[in-house]
């Protein structure tokens, strides 16, 4: 695929599986823009995709902060002209059961997960709109889709994804932007690297291809609902779970 001069947005793209789809947008030709918290980290980021060859810029950005947010996509189009792209990828996890969950974690995950959603994708909707063209990517979860114990405020972020997508799917097809969502099952990251055996060996049993999935995986879907054969898909969740939730 080619995405050669398109201006790519990722959020929480310093580092997992946002910075390599960051890095797999640059690879392919686009402009990059690493959207995080911490500014070292953000400036880090670009500078090691420039390093390599690939165009890159940075922004430090709470994603919460809808003011924030809208002041950080004015000066991406000040400075690029732009917004070509934009993949939905901040997302945080403080798991807990219900009964055991304060607010703040329900309101943390809620406010970094869904409302950073909606303020990027409200910030980058007018520009699109304009041009008449775009793509917009969230990344969402199978934990949306089939829910969690433990999960109560992931689950429920993650499944507002998906219908805020539908939602806003409909809303711009008719200037041609499309919406779509992503949701992963269990992938290969430091975080899965920490499980246990014993657990690991009960996600397995319940993914009939036998194997927790690869960043790539993820990234395949990403590049392909990005690019110009995807433009007749719009306001879908495709599911890469290795068959989990079949």
């Amino acid at each position: 695929m080619n995405f050669k001069d398109e201006i790519v947005i990722v959020t929480g793209s310093t580092r997992g599986i946002g910075r390599e789809i960051a890095e797999s947008f640059a690879k392919e030709g686009a402009s990059v823009i690493i959207i995080g918290r911490n500014v070292d980290l953000a400036q880090a980021t670009q500078e090691e995709l420039i390093r390599q060859g690939y165009r890159a810029d940075h922004f430090c950005c709470d994603v919460t902060n809808g003011q924030n947010v809208q002041e950080v996509v004015n000066k991406i189009l000040d400075k690029h002209k732009r917004i070509d792209i934009l993949v939905n990828n901040a997302g945080i996890t403080k798991d807990n059961l219900l009964l055991r969950m304060s607010e703040s974690d329900w309101n943390d995950v809620l406010n970094v997960n869904l409302r950073g959603v909606f303020n990027f994708t409200k910030a980058v909707s007018k520009a699109m709109l304009k041009a008449k063209k775009g793509k917009i990517i969230s990344i969402a979860s199978i934990i949306g889709i089939t829910g969690n114990i433990g999960q109560a405020n992931y689950a429920a972020s993650k499944a507002g994804i998906i219908g805020f997508t539908k939602s806003v799917a409909r809303e711009m097809a008719s200037r041609g932007i499309t919406v779509n969502a992503l949701a992963p099952g269990y992938i290969e990251t430091d975080m899965t690297a920490q499980l246990k055996d014993t657990t690991r060996q009960e996600i397995l049993k319940n993914i009939p291809l036998g194997r927790l999935g690869t960043p790539s995986d993820v990234i395949g879907v990403c590049l392909f609902l990005a690019s110009q054969e995807a433009d007749y898909i719009t306001g879908q969740t495709i599911v890469v779970d290795g068959g989990m939730a079949i």
